[in-house]
């Protein structure tokens, strides 16, 4: 496994990201929608790092099974959410191929939000299938499958504090 981020440099990009979250929405008690599984880590981190109020809500996307390629189908839970009438922004652990986002943003917009916003901390600009706006940034990074900092292979690799390369022998 090779380290892709370390630890540094992304408290340091989601500092940035909360400095510019905060300023932008100032005043307009933003709700911020991670999407399960992999944001929990960088929305914990990013929620610490905005210093104006705001809430939270979860849904649950994915387009990957249990391997390392998508499937091209969108799977998705929305539990209770509702944005209508809110300024809301999405927050992604990691843009792959841009179908889950697609997804995602067309069923809130359906919603009537104030306003939608997407805030990424990786994004794959090579892999992507579907026309995406990402309109906060961490980093974008090369097509090679990634774990830790909240996402996984297989369940593993969550809790590490970086973001890695896998490969075949990390397995």
């Amino acid at each position: 496994m090779k380290i892709l981020l370390t630890e540094e440099q992304i408290a340091e990009k989601v500092r940035s990201l909360g400095a510019q979250l905060s300023g932008d929405y100032r005043g307009k008690n933003p709700v911020l929608i991670g999407c399960l599984k992999g944001c929990v880590v960088f929305l914990a981190d990013l929620m610490r790092q905005i210093t104006i109020p705001h809430s939270i809500d979860f849904v649950r996307t994915s387009s990957y099974g249990k391997g390392r390629v998508s499937t091209g189908t969108v799977r998705s839970e929305m539990f209770d959410l509702n944005v209508r009438g809110r300024h809301a922004v999405i927050v992604e652990d990691i843009v792959d191929t841009g179908l889950t986002l697609g997804y995602l943003t067309d069923a809130l917009t359906r919603q009537e939000p104030l306003s939608l916003k997407v805030c990424a901390l990786l994004v794959k600009p090579e892999a992507y299938l579907a026309p995406v706006t990402i309109d906060y940034k961490g980093f974008d990074i090369p097509g090679d499958f990634v774990v830790g900092y909240g996402l996984d292979w297989g369940e593993r690799y969550r809790d590490l504090p970086h973001v890695a390369v896998v490969d075949e022998q990390d397995a």
